[in-house]
């Protein structure tokens, strides 16, 4: 059976009806009911310490204040694992315990950075033998889009195979593709697929669609999913499910996804009608990863993250006490306020009485200051502009999604107090366990349907049983 570029006469993706009912992510059912999102996050982090890095400390978004180690506060989730592919990250899979409908593809959105990959696997059989099975598991994972061929296509491979293998569920034969790269890499994917006798469908949808269509299925289906951060509590607040279920009541509002550059989209409501881009930035996280990889040793992402909370941005940014001695009262400006990004950086090297190479004037500064420096530049900078395009529009919920985010306690508290600030509290902030996948996860959604009684049906493609020799050629 050859390979299938283009959707057959009559099938239409996006007709797959997803169970929520019962919904829960990582382990929060062991946990129970929590008013407190970072109560519940610390314990998931707790008991898979393997994922991501424990943050500490209550970082000041535009401000420069010490900082008491000895005494952190509670750890908020950092989920970016970009170059790891052997494991699931077990905080982010979402058990959806009643689906019963047949998934047959997968979803990929790939990025200009990043690729992020949403795949599902039903529950084990029961103890007692019995085939009956009911439910399933969504799973994330996310990936260095430089590296497509050598780890998600192969990735993609194996769960295709494994699939296949499996006499007890149907063989994956659709992907579901946005992104930038699924137009990119559709040529590289249907070769491949086509190289292991795989009969993939290969499905490009639009970015924005998606990213909204997840956006939504986010807030309304999956309990303990959006949080605000409390400014004065300097913690995270989940946003009770009964609040947001109503699908009308979320609109309108306005998406901040931040990947490597910046998008802004006003949403009025459902569907390719309800949404539209409205600007955006090219100041975004391939402006952060970027400018760190030149200035700091810091080899990832995770590790860039890590060296700003351990950083004091007053070494090298100027703040308006540097400027007026003390804050500046009348126009609302404290003296931990930053005035001059890098600032200091310029007044030392340019009164110096020596000059320095390009690698002695890097020695002059602690790294760590200048990641949290760059952090809360970038982070200011996102936060403010997302201020004013809400005003553009009256709009009051702004919600911040995108690998950017990656469940960082500094970045999360700096585009609060930037909203906040600038709004004078008119404004609210959320936030995602689920930031980076917001496009995966919409393009899942509009994945094919296999149930004989769907009202818009998507007929199944057989797919032959890949002999064993080839199914075990796939490294």
């Amino acid at each position: 059976m050859g390979i299938l570029t283009q959707a057959p006469a009559g099938v239409v993706p996006g007709t797959i009806k997803i169970d929520c009912s019962g919904a829960y992510i990582g382990n929060d059912i062991m946990l129970g009911q929590h008013n407190s999102a970072s109560s519940s996050q610390s314990s998931l982090l707790s008991s898979s310490p393997k994922q991501g890095v424990v943050l500490q400390g209550s970082p000041s978004p535009v401000t420069s204040e010490d900082e008491d180690e000895a005494t952190p506060s509670k750890v908020i989730y950092d989920t970016t694992k970009a170059n790891q592919i052997a494991d699931d990250d077990l905080t982010k899979n979402i058990t959806l315990p009643r689906h019963t409908s047949e998934v047959v593809h997968i979803a990929v959105d790939i990025g200009g950075t990043l690729t992020k990959l949403v795949y599902f696997t039903k529950a084990p059989e029961r103890p007692n033998g019995s085939l009956c099975r009911t439910g399933g598991k969504l799973h994330f994972k996310d990936f260095q889009t430089e590296d497509f061929k050598s780890e998600v296509l192969k990735f993609m491979l194996k769960l295709v195979k494994k699939s296949v293998k499996d006499p007890n569920q149907p063989p994956i034969t659709y992907v579901m593709a946005t992104g930038g790269g699924a137009h990119k890499f559709n040529k590289l994917m249907t070769q491949s697929f086509a190289k292991h006798r795989f009969p993939m469908q290969i499905i490009a949808l639009d970015e924005m669609e998606c990213l909204i269509k997840g956006l939504d299925w986010l807030i309304t289906k999956i309990p303990h999913e959006v949080f605000t951060y409390d400014l004065k509590e300097d913690d995270t607040v989940t946003v009770p499910q009964h609040k947001v279920e109503n699908e009308d009541s979320i609109y309108p509002y306005l998406l901040v996804n931040i990947g490597s550059g910046v998008s802004m989209i006003k949403v009025t409501g459902p569907g390719p009608q309800g949404f539209e881009r409205i600007g955006g930035s090219s100041l975004g996280g391939g402006t952060l990863w970027g400018l760190l990889s030149l200035l700091t040793d810091a080899e990832d992402y995770n590790e860039m993250l890590e060296m700003a909370s351990r950083g004091d941005n007053a070494n090298v940014d100027l703040l308006v006490g540097d400027i007026y001695g003390t804050s500046y009262n009348k126009i609302g400006l404290k003296s931990t306020h930053i005035a001059s990004s890098f600032a200091k950086v310029f007044k030392k090297l340019r009164f110096s009485q020596r000059k320095f190479t390009a690698a002695e004037k890097l020695e002059q500064f602690r790294q760590e200051d200048i990641a949290r420096s760059l952090l809360y530049s970038i982070s200011n900078n996102i936060g403010q502009i997302a201020y004013l395009q809400a005003c553009r529009f009256n709009l009051k919920r702004i919600y911040f999604g995108g690998s950017y985010i990656s469940g960082h306690k500094q970045t999360i508290h700096t585009l609060s107090y930037a909203v906040n600030f600038w709004s004078n509290g008119d404004m609210q902030s959320y936030f995602l366990r689920h930031e980076g996948y917001l496009g995966s996860v919409g393009a899942f959604q509009m994945g094919p349907t296999t149930d004989a009684d769907a009202d818009v049906g998507t007929p199944h493609i057989e797919c032959e049983r890949v002999p064993n020799d080839l199914v075990h050629s796939i490294s």
